[in-house]
C-alpha cells in the first residue's frame, strides 16, 4: 500500500516513514503544502497522512484543494491543536480522521489501517482472488485454499502489487517504485530474491503456479497450471 505524507517537522516525517516502512507501506513524503498536493495530483495512494501547520500551503488549504480536485483516498490530519472546534473544522475540510501531536505510532497506524479498510470497502475492493489464492486487503492475510500463509510485510507488499495487477506484466522497476519506494538500480537482485521466496510460501510442491518471469519484461501473477 502507498501512502502519502505531507509533514514539514523532519523528526516526525523520519518517525512515521520509518515505522510505515517496517509495516510494508510505501511513503511518499513531501515538506510543505504545495508540494503534497501535486503528488496528491499526480500518484495512486491508499491513504495520506496531513499535518495542518505547512509552509507555502497549509494542511487545511491542502485538503480542502484536493477534495474540490475530486483526490478522494483517505486523510488522516495530524495536528498540535487539541480543542473541538479544529478537530471539527479539520473534518468539515475533507479530512476523514484527525490524530492531536505527540501520538503513539501504534495509534497513528490503527487509524491509518481503519482508514483505508473503509475506504477499500467502499471501493467493493476488500479481497483478490486467483485460482486458490486469495489475499483479504482488510486484514492483510493470505490464503491458499483453506490454508493461512504467513508472510513477512515485504513480501505480503509484494503479493499485493502483484495481485492488484493480476494477469498484466510488471517490470522490475515498477515493483521498486512501488514496494521499495526507491529509485531502480539494475545491479540488484533485490526484487527477484523477494520474488524467489515469495514462490516458495504462495507455490508448494504440486501446487498450480501464479507468479511467472516475462523474459526482458518482468513479472506476471495469474493461474497457470
Amino acid at each position: 500500500m502507498k501512502i502519502l505524507l505531507i509533514e514539514d517537522d523532519k523528526k516526525t516525517a523520519q518517525f512515521i516513514i520509518k515505522g510505515l516502512n517496517q509495516e510494508g507501506f510505501v511513503v511518499d513524503h513531501a515538506d510543505n503544502g504545495l508540494d503534497g498536493l501535486l503528488l496528491a495530483a499526480q500518484g495512486t495512494y491508499d491513504a495520506a497522512i496531513v499535518d495542518i501547520m505547512l509552509p507555502k500551503m497549509d494542511g487545511l488549504t491542502a485538503i480542502e484543494e484536493m477534495r474540490s480536485r475530486k483526490i478522494d483516498f483517505p486523510v488522516l490530519i495530524l495536528s498540535a491543536r487539541r480543542s473541538v472546534d479544529d478537530r471539527v473544522k479539520g473534518l468539515q475540510k475533507g479530512g476523514d480522521d484527525y490524530l492531536v501531536k505527540p501520538f503513539a505510532f501504534s495509534e497513528l497506524l490503527a487509524r491509518l489501517q481503519a482508514l483505508i479498510r473503509r475506504g477499500k470497502v467502499s471501493q467493493k475492493h476488500n479481497a483478490f482472488t486467483v485460482g486458490n489464492l486469495k489475499v483479504d486487503i482488510l486484514k492483510r492475510r493470505v490464503f491458499l485454499g483453506d490454508e493461512e500463509v504467513v508472510l513477512q510485510p515485504k513480501e505480503y507488499a509484494l503479493l499485493e502489487y502483484l495481485i492488484r495487477n493480476a494477469g498484466h506484466i510488471v517490470s522490475r522497476t515498477m515493483i521498486m517504485e512501488h514496494v521499495w519506494d526507491y529509485n531502480f538500480d539494475p545491479q540488484t537482485n533485490v526484487v527477484e530474491a523477494r520474488i524467489c521466496r515469495l514462490r516458495e510460501k504462495i507455490e508448494p510442491e504440486n501446487s498450480n503456479k501464479f507468479i511467472h518471469t516475462v523474459r526482458g519484461m518482468g513479472y506476471v501473477l495469474e493461474e497457470k497450471d
